[in-house]
């Protein structure tokens, strides 16, 4: 764990003390070094269980992927942020990078972490350096707005989750993910109990977010810089399904019962939000709402308790990460040019940039679950558990893939196909680092395909 820790730390003296004209250079260059020596976590000493490195921070099949997919997101994230921040006065690009760069620390200690305790801190930490960026670099008037959102759906979700776990730690006497699966099964009966169950929960599905509160998401993703929407998009809403995954195993009895209203609060998430993104005029909107309901699906894979359900839920967590980071990506080399993320406006793209158009095809496909990618690996298995739970659930979820399939094929005829607008007379051509960028997102996905038992944690 330390040898990838210490890295991304000695990030912080790079960036402050590099050269102006090495600034970008360097700090890509050591954040892919770590990136590169973060996949020698997907080697796994032991079958299952822990490989530890001290008491605190430890990493297990669950948190290996999430960890591998957080390394692998920093140098992505400074690649899609160097065009907007070049004008940029130097102090300003540092700080920029830096706020990345301790985002990055604070995610490694919470998907690492072994105490439940310092996983809520990091949990919590992880506001304060994406607050920054949405607030000071956001595009629009709006950002003020959508931060305050942000923080306070966060805050008023996860101050409940910290008395329960203080109640649990005086009940249990200790809050060790090594040693909690081993204690007696809790008897939960009374109304306390079940209130104790929800603000267990409720933190991570406000994260998630589940159809409901969820409002905090589009407009956080709307206004946020192009890193600021990737590391949403991809790493921070994984913390919620991490975290309830990890608070499952202590909630047990109760679950069977209470579980009901969120699971199908999830599932007609999923529909609404895709006719939601059926009328959608907003680029990063539509791709924003997209995730709500690719993330109810998580969560109802996570609240049926199987193991399939499990495992499709980790797989599908790393599979939209990847794939919804790359559209926000292709969303922003657009808005770059045209200035505006009004679709209408950008019309008949592919006229001008074929090849950006094959990555937004691409993207695009995997975003509605196309065979043979991991995304529809980890749909079908959470659809099967979901079935095998309850008949009635395939009309919900079968429908949903169904508006899944409509609003990404609308996103690419719309951005990509039909007539040029005529008030578009001179586009800057594609630059090498938006393509590099865009395949350093792709061939994970592909390359998933090929070996899948590395992310879908302990369950089999």
């Amino acid at each position: 764990m330390l040898k990838i820790l210490i890295p991304t730390l000695m990030l912080f003296p790079t960036i402050w003390l590099s050269p102006a004209k090495w600034l970008w250079t360097t700090s890509i260059a050591q954040s892919l070094i770590i990136a590169l020596a973060s996949l020698s976590w997907l080697k796994w000493s032991s079958e299952t269980g822990w490989s530890s490195s001290n008491l605190y921070l430890a990493t297990d099949p669950l948190s290996t992927p999430l960890l591998v997919l957080t390394c692998w997101l920093l140098p992505l994230m400074i690649l899609a942020s160097q065009n907007h921040l070049s004008p940029e006065p130097l102090n300003r690009q540092r700080a920029y990078i830096s706020l990345l760069v301790s985002l990055q620390t604070f995610l490694l200690l919470a998907f690492g972490a072994t105490e439940i305790i310092m996983f809520y801190i990091m949990f919590e930490a992880t506001l304060l350096p994406t607050l920054i960026i949405i607030t000071r670099w956001g595009n629009q008037t709006e950002r003020l707005n959508a931060g305050t959102y942000f923080l306070f759906y966060t805050l008023a979700g996860s101050l409940p989750l910290l008395v329960a776990l203080l109640l649990m730690q005086n009940d249990n006497g200790t809050l060790s993910m090594f040693t909690l699966q081993y204690t007696q099964p809790l008897h939960l009966l009374t109304w306390g109990d079940k209130l104790w169950w929800a603000a267990c929960l409720l933190a991570f599905l406000v994260k998630m977010p589940l159809y409901g509160v969820h409002l905090w998401l589009p407009k956080a993703h709307v206004e946020a810089p192009i890193a600021g929407s990737m590391i949403l998009a991809a790493v921070l809403l994984k913390l919620g399904g991490y975290g309830m995954m990890r608070m499952m195993v202590m909630l047990d009895p109760l679950t069977k019962e209470l579980a009901y209203p969120f699971i199908v609060l999830a599932l007609w998430g999923i529909i609404m939000t895709g006719s939601i993104c059926l009328r959608q005029t907003d680029l990063k909107s539509l791709i924003a709402y997209s995730s709500v309901g690719h993330m109810g699906l998580v969560a109802g894979g996570i609240l049926i308790q199987t193991p399939w359900g499990f495992t499709g839920a980790i797989i599908l967590m790393i599979a939209h990460g990847l794939a919804s980071s790359a559209l926000f990506c292709l969303a922003n080399t657009s808005y770059e040019r045209t200035h505006s993320r009004t679709m209408l406006l950008a019309r008949g793209m592919q006229m001008i940039l074929p090849l950006m158009t094959t990555w937004w095809f691409m993207a695009s496909l995997a975003n509605l679950a196309l065979p043979p990618l991991p995304n529809l690996m980890g749909e079908l298995m959470i659809i099967t558990s979901m079935f095998n739970w309850s008949y009635w659930t395939l009309i919900l979820t079968g429908l949903g893939t169904l508006i899944t399939a409509s609003y990404s094929l609308y996103l690419f005829l719309m951005t990509q196909r039909g007539p040029l607008p005529s008030h578009i007379i001179a586009l800057e051509p594609t630059h090498t680092r938006e393509h590099l960028l865009i395949i350093l997102h792709l061939i994970p996905i592909a390359l998933l395909i090929l070996k899948p038992e590395l992310m879908w944690g302990w369950c089999f």
